[in-house]
């Protein structure tokens, strides 16, 4: 029986891709920064996990692996947004965006990649966001982090083909979940004036446009047929806003593209 770990499972995608798992038979170790759970099953697994602590992912690797044998698909969704005029962020804010985004995906995977190394076979999945290969207005700092991911993502795939190891990259749109709202941190200070009527205009227009996202379970599934096909294939965008704006932005002219985007978000 087949092993996942899953990081950022208390909610959202990761614990739509948590139920999708343990329901097709595997064992689960669902991983939260302050874990909960009401199931009680032996191939049900909850543990503490902050990517951005290096040992509580040592401890939680470790422990999935000495309760179910190893893990064979590590699943990195935990990550939230820093979202605003850049001007009104501390440094502090954005490295906190980088820690959990970027640094704690690496970390979990710098874990993981020794067992399955050792093995010959695993899928590394990353959950990044169609905003790694496309930008919005006020998401200046949460693309830099998923552009990172995008980068470090197709990389790695090529040095871990070899091993036997697969790495997926899985590009969600706008999804019904908790980003819009406690997973976002949104920063504007209204004292810069210039930005105000700009930011209440986007973020008005922003926030419709995830209210008609879709539903968590389509990334669910989609993690699961990236991690269960065996297959070369790197990217996995979800969504029907997804698909089309990522087409959109490899057809269009840049200007053309922005200028289309600028219209319809900022008016």
């Amino acid at each position: 029986m087949k092993t996942v770990l899953i990081t950022g499972a208390s909610t959202g995608i990761g614990k739509a891709t948590a139920e999708l798992f343990f329901q097709r038979g595997w064992n689960v170790v669902a991983t939260m920064r302050t874990p909960q759970s009401d199931r009680d099953d032996p191939r049900w697994m909850v543990t503490r996990l902050d990517v951005t602590d290096a040992e509580s992912i040592t401890q939680a690797l470790t422990a999935g692996q000495s309760r179910f044998g190893g893990i064979d698909v590590l699943v990195n969704n935990a990550g939230y947004g820093l979202v605003g005029t850049f001007e009104s962020m501390d440094e502090a804010r954005v490295q906190r965006q980088f820690e959990t985004n970027v640094f704690g995906l690496m970390r979990m995977c710098r874990a993981a990649i020794p067992q399955m190394r050792e093995r010959g076979s695993g899928v590394l999945v990353n959950v990044a966001s169609m905003g790694g290969r496309l930008t919005f207005p006020f998401y200046s700092v949460y693309h830099a982090t998923k552009w990172a991911v995008d980068g470090f993502t197709e990389s790695l795939q090529f040095e871990l083909a070899p091993l036997g190891i697969r790495v997926k990259l899985i590009e969600p749109g706008a999804i019904k979940t908790d980003f819009y709202d406690r997973s976002v941190d949104f920063v504007h200070d209204r004292a810069l004036s210039a930005y105000n009527d700009t930011v209440d205009k986007g973020t008005r227009r922003m926030n419709a446009f995830g209210a008609k996202g879709a539903a968590p379970t389509l990334v669910a599934e989609t993690i699961w047929n990236a991690a269960t096909k065996d297959n070369a294939r790197l990217r996995y965008p979800v969504g029907s806003d997804a698909k089309s704006l990522l087409f959109l932005r490899r057809l269009l002219p840049d200007a053309v593209y922005r200028g289309m985007m600028r219209k319809q978000l900022l008016g």
